[in-house]
């Protein structure tokens, strides 16, 4: 498994921290907690789309392309950086946001990821509706614009692809060298799961190392079964790219759906607990889709005595702090009623 032999950018702040979350560990009787702080990858407030972006828009610039086009969610961490990603090389990006989360606010449509999609250059072409062939969206936009004599070049939700997937192999080679150089046995790692890049990079790059540390994906959209096998296939055409041997074994797919609440994007008692806790007990901020579903989902099982008491779990901690701002009213009952 050699990365180098694939185009790369230097976009991030790497290696992001790996840090024990303490005062946390402390609160809920064990175990050992870390944090795996990809939150700090520099890039427009950070997150974890910016390692799936060195290895996309290296591929990008090696086919031509002048324009990035890409798609998310209205308050979407992957759209933001995108937008960053190809201003600091000199692309522009055109992008197509899906309105998943109806009823939401002005707080929510124009604050946040939106302000700084805008802040940062980007061309938000059209809001669609919830539903929407977001795949098909782009391609059409895709063929418009190379009707326009433009060289475009298209980066799925989440950057999640085989080549994005490779963020995430390289975030696990980074995981593992750190728990080397800090003599840190890590038993488990935990993270939030959405559109699947970052667990199939991370199970590509465990299972390639053969490091035998069980991941468990907390989703915070799909149920588990769907999850799972989307994951799987992403992870399977990864380590094809890789050059890997052999299939993927199934038991490396572990997913938990049970902390999606009422759906995407949609606020949970869990994810305001998680979301405060860390705020108020580690200072660090996560964030109301991703992180702080993620989160709930790990403390939901630290209560119910998943670990043993002296694991040492690591939660990879997958950005999007500026997200918190679209949620500022029923943030504010939280922290009001907490």
């Amino acid at each position: 498994m050699h990365l180098a032999r694939f185009p790369r950018l230097s976009l991030g702040h790497f290696p992001t921290p790996l840090e024990p979350l303490t005062n946390l560990s402390r609160y809920l009787g064990g175990p050992n907690l870390y944090i795996k702080r990809d939150d700090c990858t520099g890039l427009a407030t950070g997150g974890n789309k910016t390692r799936k972006l060195e290895f996309l828009l290296a591929d990008a610039l090696q086919l031509g392309a002048e324009v990035i086009i890409t798609q998310g969610a209205t308050q979407s961490n992957h759209v933001r950086q995108t937008i960053a990603a190809a201003a600091k090389i000199g692309l522009k990006t055109q992008v197509l946001l899906e309105q998943r989360v109806a009823d939401s606010g002005d707080d929510y449509q124009l604050s946040g990821n939106v302000l700084l999609d805008n802040l940062l250059g980007g061309t938000i072409v059209e809001q669609l509706p919830a539903g929407t062939d977001m795949a098909l969206a782009m391609e059409k936009l895709a063929d418009k614009l190379r009707g326009e004599g433009h060289k475009p070049y298209i980066i799925p939700g989440g950057g999640s692809n085989p080549i994005g997937a490779l963020g995430y192999v390289a975030c696990a080679e980074e995981l593992l060298y750190q728990s080397s150089q800090q003599r840190l046995r890590i038993d488990h790692i935990v993270h939030a799961t959405g559109s699947t890049g970052t667990q199939a990079g991370l199970v590509a790059g465990l299972t390639a190392t053969n490091s035998g540390i069980p991941l468990l994906g907390i989703s915070v959209r799909a149920p588990r079964e769907k999850q799972e096998q989307n994951v799987y296939a992403l992870a399977q055409r990864t380590r094809d790219l890789l050059g890997v041997p052999g299939e993927l074994p199934h038991s490396a797919i572990v997913v938990n759906s049970d902390y999606v609440g009422d759906g995407y994007g949609l606020p949970t008692a869990g994810m305001l607990e998680a979301v405060t806790l860390l705020a108020q007990l580690e200072g660090i901020l996560l964030d109301p889709v991703y992180s702080g579903k993620g989160m709930a989902g790990l403390i939901d099982l630290v209560r119910k005595g998943h670990f043993g008491k002296d694991d040492n779990v690591v939660f990879i901690h997958t950005g999007g702090s500026a997200g918190l701002f679209g949620y500022r009213p029923v943030l504010q009952q939280a922290v009001k009623h907490g």
